[in-house]
């Protein structure tokens, strides 16, 4: 079985959605990822959403901030390593969600974002 499903869809490009702890932890990961050419994009959501979910057998509650990261189908797998190497949570929400369609030049402009630099 492999270690990381892949997406099964033949989508181009993906949202990303990741929930941080603070606002400081979202905001460097978002500085990598894009610095890192892992991600064209990360929407962080100044204000903080109420969680509620299931962990370790307790429904819990917490403030988290939110990004939503754009991304495409190649860098998908390297972004998720990263994600979960800089985050301080046992298990990081990350959900890929494809994108269907959008505006083409919007497309090439995040193509080119996460294209890496020729060494």
């Amino acid at each position: 079985m492999p270690k990381h499903p892949m997406p099964k869809t033949r989508a181009r490009y993906f949202v990303v959605l990741v929930t941080c702890g603070s606002r400081a932890e979202a905001q460097r990961i978002a500085r990598q990822i894009v610095s890192k050419r892992l991600a064209a994009c990360a929407n962080l959501f100044e204000a903080p959403v109420a969680s509620v979910y299931r962990w370790k057998g307790k429904v819990e509650k917490a403030r988290e901030f939110l990004l939503l990261i754009k991304t495409s189908a190649a860098r998908l797998a390297a972004l998720e390593a990263e994600v979960k190497r800089l985050h301080s949570y046992d298990v990081p929400e990350f959900i890929a969600l494809p994108i269907a369609a959008g505006s083409p030049v919007y497309l090439r402009w995040l193509a080119g974002c996460v294209t890496p630099e020729p060494k």
